[in-house]
């Protein structure tokens, strides 16, 4: 099985359609904007060397005025969110071989961050999940599992569920990471390098699969309740035929939201899979949903507003196509997201219009920002978490 990140799949693509250049062509700029208001840091803080260029999907969590950060070397902090004091420090490194040319000076956490049963769970590429105290930041266990852990992890009945690269989705006892079932998925010869963060919710695991499906789990037995296709594999290439549901699925009252590359954007009923409308958009990032209104962003970075019971198109903003944006943030009364340069972007929720841009570490986005307290958290490469207050 082969893994592409998004860098390498537009390279490929590129490769395919072949590559044009002319003096006329013009190079990718942002669209001018005046700010109607300046966001305020609150704090800012670093920890380790972030994710750098790997493919780490290391988002923050908030409990209790606290956030936690991991970088993928294996440090893992808690901040207060109100002053970015440093409760704790942990490395969730270990030595693993003798050799002094062994990969083993990196722990590569890459799945995480999930906070549950008073404890922190991360996965790494190694094929480990760790679960740590929430209070001390101490380990309480570690535990080997078949596949790179590439997605948060989810929480739910007493369980926590892993999904992983190799195919599999395990249900794990939470204070002793004890394997309770094992859920095997079909895997296509080419996937994108990601995967869907599981989702519990009403006595069942929702999980998007790489081979186009969203399926839906019984959570004590890991038995199979419903399978839809969100997305088909069409084209005569690899490439055209990537149809991933790389995204978490969604539960808002009756119906599960979800999206999947070269596929759709649908909507449909939790309790037997039956589809209640779709429409055709193509993303791997997660979606937002906030009161009535679905906020996405597309495989090309353009960003959308769409009615939930409906799926009708309220907005689209188009200026951003290109810069390789994070997931959208709702934050008071602006959608938020980050890019590849760095660059956070303010948006009105009602309209699509820009409103505001900040410049942060010039290493960029790559996880989507987090809004608690009255805040709203960023994350950059490069191991920078700056807190902001939200106007």
């Amino acid at each position: 099985m082969k893994k592409l990140t998004m860098a390498s799949l537009a390279l490929c693509m590129a490769s395919l359609l072949g590559c044009s250049s002319s003096d006329d062509e013009e190079e990718l700029v942002l669209p001018e904007i005046v700010n109607q208001f300046e966001p305020q840091t609150i704090w800012q803080e670093s920890l380790g060397d972030g994710v750098e260029h790997y493919f780490s999907r290391l988002t923050p969590t908030t409990h209790n005025e606290r956030i936690f950060v991991a970088e993928r070397k294996g440090r893992v902090a808690a901040f207060d969110t109100s002053s970015g004091k440093q409760l704790w420090e942990v490395d969730t490194r270990e030595e693993t071989s003798l050799w002094p040319w062994a990969d083993d000076d990196s722990a590569k956490l890459s799945g995480g961050i999930l906070q549950a049963y008073g404890k922190l769970y991360i996965g790494s590429e190694h094929g480990e999940v760790i679960a740590l105290d929430r209070e001390t930041g101490e380990t309480v266990w570690r535990k080997s599992v078949p596949g790179e852990a590439l997605s948060t992890p989810s929480a739910g009945d007493g369980l926590i569920f892993v999904n992983l690269g190799s195919g599999k989705l395990l249900a794990l006892h939470p204070d002793t990471g004890e394997q309770r079932w094992s859920y095997e998925q079909e895997v296509p010869a080419l996937t994108l390098r990601g995967l869907s963060s599981p989702t519990s919710a009403n006595g069942g695991v929702l999980v998007g699969e790489e081979s186009g499906k969203l399926t839906v789990l019984i959570a004590d037995s890991g038995f199979s309740a419903w399978s839809t296709d969100i997305a088909l594999a069409e084209g005569s290439s690899e490439f055209e035929r990537l149809v991933d549901v790389d995204t978490k699925p969604v539960v808002s009252g009756a119906y599960v939201y979800t999206i999947a590359y070269n596929g759709k954007l649908a909507a449909l009923d939790v309790r037997s899979g039956n589809t209640v409308w779709d429409r055709e958009y193509s993303s791997y990032r997660d979606l937002t949903i906030e009161l009535n209104t679905i906020y996405l962003v597309d495989s090309e970075g353009v960003l959308y507003a769409l009615d939930k019971d409906s799926g009708t198109e309220r907005w689209s903003q188009s200026g951003l196509r290109g810069w390789y944006l994070t997931a959208p943030a709702v934050a008071g009364d602006y959608v938020v997201v980050g890019d590849q340069e760095g660059n956070l972007h303010w948006l009105d929720k009602k309209t699509g219009a820009l409103v505001s841009r900040q410049e942060f570490d010039d290493s960029g986005f790559f996880v989507e920002p987090i809004v608690a307290d009255g805040k709203l958290f960023v994350y950059t490469r490069d191991g920078e978490i700056s807190a902001i207050k939200v106007p």
